[in-house]
């Protein structure tokens, strides 16, 4: 090698070793601005490189002891060449693996002994190439350092394919197709016996304790309640509005699909498995043999953990083309085998608003091998059912809270093998089913809660058709009120730009929502009624109740609406967040999504931004100037747990950063002594200045000495 080039190869070793070395002692206050992302995302391309080059060089170092005169000064040559390029190369990498660490989706045991390990292979590169020039370095300093450096080299490999490609990545196929015990019915837990295993196999390979993926751990039920950094895994009930439904879903080139491409994927069984238990509101605890056995979780359920074979209807029909039912499966409509090996299929249509006939007509190629179908809360009507009337082995209809009448049920008695059909919050009425139930072959089954047939109506029709089990649900007989739950709001989103119309529901059916907006509570008699055309043009807390006759009210619960016009075209923190409170980095500000108070809500860890006792900074810029005349900042506070409100919060705004003034400091009050846990806003006006730049700067309170945190979930330019 050239003297020169030798001579600056070793200047940059040791300004890298420098760097590598501050890198590590201030990586905590490290804040990495976007161009230099990119940098950090190169480090899977080049980490190959030195681990080729560090490897040649220790197998060069070794030969050179081996031989004698020229050729011992050919190796030592050669291995010299060879240690200081993978030297710099290993530390080039070490320094983008460094940056990448500080994206999303990397956290845990893993990555942390994958850090430690690849600085190690630098620092240790670095002292051989050095060490490499004494006289005293011989074979045995050569064997030593060659079995120490590739033994590490081997670890970090290790670490770095798990982070990569998840845990026990090798023997993933066979285990993500192994068959699980049998666990007798009678025994089996849903979660534990059911949905965990698919979690297990499918998974927690890159959501785990140690590998972080996504900061979403699916290895217990705690990690499932959290969520990640996406937010709430699923809402109970609804597996069409449920982020991890919604992931399953998406095509399989998309980079947001899961399980990512590459890896084995959720069988059409697995997908409806999740889908039922996240719709039976995802309990942890309960016994399969607890649901009813017309239940389509147990079902199910009882399809996987009974060996295929030993139960279940014979049918004479053919199974569907595989590419078909593939093409058909999409978001909105889950098409699975009721069983191992059997061509029946169960379907389950979703999304209210997407709803359409032709997604029924569409599955005319599978008519034949549908023997289950739920449109539970679609927008089906009466001229709809011809399309179903069509589906002649069906042997179960959930067609709960849908719109059909009367009209529909002599249609639906040309299904000579219908066994359970589900009418629940539907139109029916006794004298529809009283004329046409007769015309049922083969019906066993029949929901009619929350319909318009009365319970004395419905004894009529127990009388009458003692074959037939009619469901009726919970009876009012006003001996025994039952607490109705609080109301639910149906927004999407609780931070608007423009006018917002509030949405209020509740579930059971006649129940008034009392509110207030002054901050008032509510009462069941005075308080105005919901009547579902509330418009709201500023920040608003809604207080609300529901009010049922012959039932208890429930209890009053709060929905803040907050607005916010202007969302910045750019934004940059100033000061690293607290590294258990890094939510969506710069964008948690202003990504409209409010966070919770209590552990068991994944809002509670998804939307907070933290700084423990520092500051918290922010600049935000737009494209074109806005004007501003107030500034709002949502924050938690909790005081047994050490979460106080900022001590000042200083907003400077102007032209641009060489050209700012302060429009405004806030002091956000220290919470009273045994204060319940609350959300709050700080907010205040100025007079009203264009601005292209905007700098935040939340200081923490001088008067609390002892280590506090500040959550920050959203703020607010109006």
């Amino acid at each position: 090698m050239n003297q020169k080039v030798k001579l600056f190869a070793e200047q940059v070793l040791v300004v890298f070793i420098l760097l590598i070395a501050f890198l590590l002692l201030f990586e905590e206050k490290l804040v990495l601005p976007y161009w230099i992302q990119p940098v950090g995302r190169m480090h899977p391309l080049l980490l190959h490189f030195p681990i080729v080059l560090l490897i040649l060089a220790m197998l060069l170092d070794i030969l050179r002891f081996r031989n004698s005169g020229n050729t011992m000064l050919v190796y030592r040559n050669l291995a010299q060449g060879f240690l200081l390029g993978g030297a710099i190369l290993s530390g080039i990498t070490v320094i983008m693996g460094l940056f990448l660490s500080h994206e999303e989706g990397y956290a845990g045991d893993t990555l942390s002994w994958h850090k430690w390990t690849g600085v190690s292979i630098f620092f240790m590169a670095a002292a051989i190439y050095w060490m490499g020039k004494g006289s005293w370095y011989k074979a045995p300093a050569a064997w030593v350092s060659a079995v120490v450096l590739v033994f590490v080299l081997v670890v970090t490999g290790h670490y770095g394919a798990t982070l990569s490609h998840g845990e026990d990545f090798i023997m993933e196929p066979i285990i993500a197709n192994a068959t699980a015990p049998v666990v007798p019915l009678e025994q089996a837990i849903v979660f534990e016996h059911i949905i965990q295993p698919i979690l297990v196999k499918k998974c927690t390979g890159c959501h785990n304790i140690h590998k972080l993926k996504g900061e979403l751990a699916l290895t217990d039920s705690a990690g499932l309640l959290k969520g990640g950094k996406s937010g709430k895994l699923f809402v109970p009930g609804n597996p069409e509005i449920s982020l991890m439904m919604e992931r399953v879903h998406l095509p399989l080139e998309e980079k947001k699909h899961m399980p990512p491409s590459g890896k084995p994927q959720l069988t059409p069984e697995e997908i409806l498995l999740l889908s039922l238990w996240i719709k039976s509101e995802t309990a942890f605890n309960q016994k399969l043999v607890a649901l009813s056995e017309e239940d389509s979780l147990r079902v199910a359920a009882t399809m996987v953990l009974q060996p295929s074979g030993s139960q279940g209807e014979q049918y004479d029909f053919e199974a569907a083309d595989e590419k078909t039912i593939a093409k058909l499966n999409t978001f909105y409509c889950s098409i699975t085998p009721i069983a191992r090996e059997s061509p029946a299929l169960d379907v389950s249509i979703y999304n209210q608003n997407a709803f359409s006939v032709k997604q029924l007509q569409d599955l005319d190629a599978i008519r034949k091998q549908v023997v289950s179908l739920t449109l539970n809360k679609m927008p089906v009507k009466d001229e709809d059912i011809a399309v179903i009337s069509k589906f002649d082995n069906l042997r179960k209809l959930d067609l709960n809270f849908t719109d059909i009448t009367d009209k529909s049920l002599a249609a639906l008695s040309t299904l000579k093998h219908l066994r359970i059909l589900t009418l629940s919050g539907t139109k029916v009425t006794y004298a529809g089913l009283n004329d046409k139930i007769s015309s049922f072959a083969s019906l066993k089954t029949v929901a009619l809660w929350n319909t318009g047939v009365t319970a004395a109506e419905a004894e009529q029709l127990k009388q009458a058709h003692s074959a037939i089990n009619f469901i009726e649900g919970y009876k009012d007989d006003g001996k025994h009120p039952l607490k109705l739950n609080p109301p639910q709001v149906k927004n999407v989103l609780m931070v608007f730009g423009q006018d917002l119309e509030v949405q209020l529901r509740h579930p059971v059916k006649g129940v008034e929502i009392r509110f207030t907006t002054d901050g008032s509570e509510p009462d069941s008699f005075h308080a105005p009624v919901f009547s579902g055309n509330m418009v709201i043009q500023k920040n608003t807390t809604v207080k609300a109740k529901a009010v049922k006759d012959g039932w208890y009210s429930s209890d009053v619960i709060s929905f803040d609406f907050l607005k916010n016009t202007y969302i910045p075209d750019s934004l940059r923190l100033l000061y690293k967040l607290n590294e258990v409170h890094l939510a969506d980095g710069a964008n948690t500000f202003f990504n409209k999504k409010l966070g919770a108070i209590g552990a068991n809500n994944p809002a509670w860890a998804n939307f907070w931004a933290g700084a423990r006792s520092r500051d918290m900074g922010l600049v935000a810029m737009f494209n074109k100037p806005v004007t501003l005349s107030s500034f709002g900042l949502h924050y938690m506070v909790q005081e047994d747990n050490g979460i106080y409100p900022p001590g000042t919060v200083e907003v400077w705004g102007g032209e641009n950063e060489q050209h700012c003034k302060l429009l405004l400091t806030l002091r956000p009050p220290l919470p009273k002594k045994g204060e319940l846990p609350s959300l709050k806003l700080a907010e205040g006006t100025f007079k009203a200045q264009a601005v292209s730049y905007l700098r935040i700067i939340a200081k923490p309170h001088k008067e609390k000495k002892d280590e506090h945190l500040l959550l920050v979930d959203e703020m607010f330019l109006n």
